[in-house]
């Protein structure tokens, strides 16, 4: 295995946002501020594709997800759905522990305004490749929102035109694995009800379906 591929905790290839965490690390210093690793079991059968670290919620704690509004949806459906032993993701010591299900995201360190630009979503590319390429066959990636599921499809070496995002829609995207979009579970979609909790579940029970056969 390329170890250029292999999630790298101390990785500065992109200029911008390692001179942007460096900044935060010293604004808040009891923040992890670094690139995020992925969170969950090695080889899942569900991986959960995000944008990226949010301030003061994964670029804080360490943890995808964790400390923000994004999560709360998320993490009470991976409970529900039972992908994991408890409902809520606080901290990286709160005894949370995923059952089958992985979450990354395709920029793995907090980008300014949380865009990262395209030359960082493809420079970060390698590392979401890697990951997808220990998939077991008949898997589900999980692709929360525009940005991560083109992410995927750039990992795939697959052209977006021919596969569209739209929410809670399936795409068969290499022979055995199943690419299912849905809008993120921001605050902003949230609240706005452009996703509701009714919505993210009817993800989830497609998921379910294809991964029953």
């Amino acid at each position: 295995m390329n170890k250029s591929t292999i999630f790298d905790v101390t990785c500065r290839r992109c200029e911008r946002l390692a001179t942007f965490l460096d900044e935060v690390a010293a604004e808040y210093p009891g923040y992890h501020a670094r690139p995020v690793a992925p969170f969950g079991d090695s080889r899942p059968q569900l991986l959960i594709v995000g944008l990226a670290p949010g301030m003061h919620g994964a670029n804080a704690t360490g943890r995808p997800f964790t400390g923000d509004y994004a999560g709360i949806l998320l993490y009470e459906t991976l409970y529900q759905f039972g992908y994991s032993n408890q409902p809520e993701s606080r901290s990286l010591d709160d005894g949370l522990k995923l059952k089958n299900c992985r979450i990354t995201n395709a920029v793995k360190c907090l980008p300014p305004q949380n865009k990262p630009t395209g030359e960082e979503i493809k420079t970060c590319n390698r590392f979401l490749e890697n990951e997808l390429k220990g998939l077991y066959p008949g898997s589900v990636i999980l692709a929360l929102g525009n940005i991560a599921h083109n992410a995927v499809l750039r990992a795939f070496k697959l052209k977006s035109k021919d596969y569209p995002f739209q929410h809670n829609r399936a795409h068969s995207v290499n022979n055995h694995l199943t690419l299912v979009d849905s809008y993120h579970c921001s605050r902003y979609n949230t609240q706005t009800r452009r996703l509701t909790a009714t919505m993210f579940h009817e993800v989830f029970e497609q998921i379910r379906k294809i991964l029953d056969g």
